[in-house]
């Protein structure tokens, strides 16, 4: 197993032991950290494992962070006027 996948491995549970915890500002903020460690980990593991791992890695991310994305689509498509 590579350094690049362990991490992202420990990203997921990183991610998963602060959902737990409770939050003031509906984790926001931790949110914004885990997307900010978590894009140059994709990066990394697209470079040393290849693309599938990283888009699985994505998708995985992204159901952790599910109201982010969600927020971005909603934002993507008053920008487009839909």
């Amino acid at each position: 197993m590579t350094p690049s996948l362990i991490a992202a491995f420990g990203w997921i549970i990183l991610a998963n032991l602060l959902g737990l915890l409770p939050s003031r500002d509906n984790h926001w903020r931790r949110a914004y950290v885990l997307i900010a460690l978590g894009v140059p980990l994709l990066v990394w593991l697209a470079v040393e494992t290849g693309p599938l791992a990283a888009i699985l890695a994505l998708v995985a991310g992204m159901s952790i962070l599910r109201w982010p994305v969600i927020y971005l689509a909603r934002w993507i498509r008053r920008r487009l006027g839909r």
